[in-house]
C-alpha cells in the first residue's frame, strides 16, 4: 500500500464530543468571512499579516482549492470546526507538513473565532484531530508551535497531552514580525 492510499482513508468528517471537523466547502464562504472579520483583532496578533483581499470570495476559493490539492497529495489536511448542535462554524484546524517514511509526523495549527474562544471547544477539536492522526493515519509524532505569550494556545496544547520541548528562535512571521515560538509535541501512545 502506498502512502497516498493510506492518507486517502481520512474520513470526510471527524466527530468529537462537542464539535465535528470537516474539510472546507465553497458554500462555507459567508460563514467563514463573517467569523474571521468579527475575530480580526483577536486573531491578528498570532497570524501572518492579512492580505488586502483576505476575506474575499476569490481568496477563499483559492484556499479551498489548495486544501483539496494538499489532501489529495497527503501533505496536509485542512478542516473547519463546527458545533455539533448548531452547526455553526467555530474555527479551523490543520494537520500539515506531513512527513512520511521514517518520520511519520505532522504539524497542527488552529484558529478559533473570538465568540467561541475559552469554552473548551478547541481542546475537543485538537483531541479529535490527534485521534485521527495517530489512529486513522498512523502518524507517530505531532508537533505544534505557539508564541510564548499566547496563553490560550499553551493551555489547549497542555490540556490535550502535548509536552513543551523547547523554544524556536525567530521561527515564524506573525503579525508582521519574526516571532519566537514554543515547540510542543505529542507522541503516539502517550497520554
Amino acid at each position: 500500500m502506498t502512502f497516498r492510499n493510506i492518507f486517502s482513508r481520512l474520513p470526510a468528517t471527524a466527530v468529537g464530543e462537542r464539535v465535528y471537523l470537516r474539510p472546507p466547502h465553497r458554500s462555507d464562504f459567508h460563514q467563514w468571512a463573517a467569523l474571521r472579520d468579527k475575530s480580526r483583532a483577536f486573531l491578528q496578533p498570532w497570524e501572518p499579516v492579512w492580505a488586502g483581499d483576505e476575506l474575499s470570495r476569490g481568496a477563499f476559493r483559492s484556499r479551498v482549492s489548495r486544501s483539496y490539492n494538499d489532501a489529495r497529495d497527503g501533505s496536509a489536511y485542512v478542516f473547519f470546526i463546527f458545533d455539533q448542535k448548531s452547526h455553526l462554524l467555530l474555527g479551523g484546524i490543520t494537520l500539515g507538513h506531513i512527513r512520511y517514511g521514517v518520520a511519520m509526523n505532522g504539524h497542527i495549527g488552529y484558529w478559533m473565532g473570538e465568540p467561541h474562544a475559552g469554552k473548551g471547544l478547541m481542546q475537543d477539536a485538537v483531541l479529535t484531530l490527534v485521534q485521527h492522526a495517530f489512529g486513522t493515519l498512523g502518524l507517530h509524532r505531532l508537533e505544534a508551535a505557539c508564541i510564548p505569550g499566547n496563553e490560550r494556545s499553551i493551555h489547549v496544547l497542555e490540556k490535550t497531552g502535548f509536552t513543551r520541548e523547547g523554544l524556536l528562535k525567530s521561527y515564524l512571521k506573525s503579525n508582521g514580525e519574526w516571532q519566537d515560538h514554543l515547540l510542543f509535541a505529542r507522541i503516539s501512545g502517550s497520554n
